[in-house]
């Protein structure tokens, strides 16, 4: 098996490194990462300047670009060959609810997922990359099960580990993706130059988090898995649209 990884927290982050040493273990590896943290990159490509890639001590390749870019230069131009596999993470903090729609983790791996390829984003819920071996695990149990029983078709899940001991794991649940509240208000600080300057503030607390959700499943002691869709479009909203152009 033919494995691609990328991340957005950049190629020298130890979650990287974790799960490089997993994917190890079930095929051949490239890892084509940022060469800086892109985190909150989303979906975004680079599309003014031109890219350039270079290969670290680890052995591992580096992009100047966004996570998005490490897998689309990857999959369409750099590799010889289709992955079979994309794998994004393992995070430093989580990627639940609204998360998604910014986090470059998820992104690298939907780009694998829009070009075709099963891709799976991994992220440990708590900032500062205690218990990655829990989240080492998961993803080792992961990929020990996607060997056995192969996707059916390309597929895009969201996998993110609760921050604890492997004993303490209670197992995996399939989930939906929860609600935050609105961010936190932007923190409004003075340059050395004394100019105004303003720091995006933390994401926002839970506010769906009921049972059958990402955040209920992590907050209670096992990793959730999620699959995501692409399509954004408002299906219940359609009738309404064409009745208001007149087009009922």
């Amino acid at each position: 098996m033919r494995i691609l990884i990328s991340n957005d927290d950049g190629y020298f982050s130890p979650g990287i490194q974790a799960l490089a040493d997993v994917a190890r273990e079930f095929g051949e590896v490239t890892v084509v990462a940022p060469e800086r943290d892109r985190s909150g990159a989303s979906n975004s490509l680079t599309l003014d300047r031109p890219l350039s890639v270079r290969v670290a001590a680890s052995g591992f390749l580096y992009l100047n670009g966004t996570p998005t870019d490490c897998v689309h230069v990857a999959v369409t131009g750099l590799l010889d060959h289709k992955p079979d596999l994309v794998l994004s993470g393992i995070n430093d903090g989580a990627n639940m609810g609204d998360d998604t729609i910014y986090s470059g983790t998820v992104a690298a791996a939907m780009e694998g997922y829009l070009l075709g390829v099963p891709s799976i984003a991994f992220s440990l819920a708590r900032r500062g990359h205690e218990h990655l071996a829990t989240a080492s695990s998961v993803a080792r149990d992961l990929l020990r099960r996607f060997t056995r029983h192969p996707l059916k078709g390309p597929m895009l899940l969201n996998v993110n580990v609760p921050s604890c001991a492997l004993e303490q794991l209670r197992g995996v649940q399939v989930t939906r993706l929860g609600r935050r509240h609105l961010a936190e208000p932007v923190v409004r600080a003075r340059s050395p130059r004394g100019d105004t300057i303003y720091w995006i503030g933390p994401a926002g607390g839970a506010k769906e988090a009921g049972p059958g959700t990402d955040f209920h499943a992590v907050d209670n002691g096992w990793a959730s898995i999620t699959p995501l869709d692409i399509d954004l479009t408002a299906a219940g909203s359609l009738g309404q649209v064409r009745n208001w152009l007149g087009q009922a």
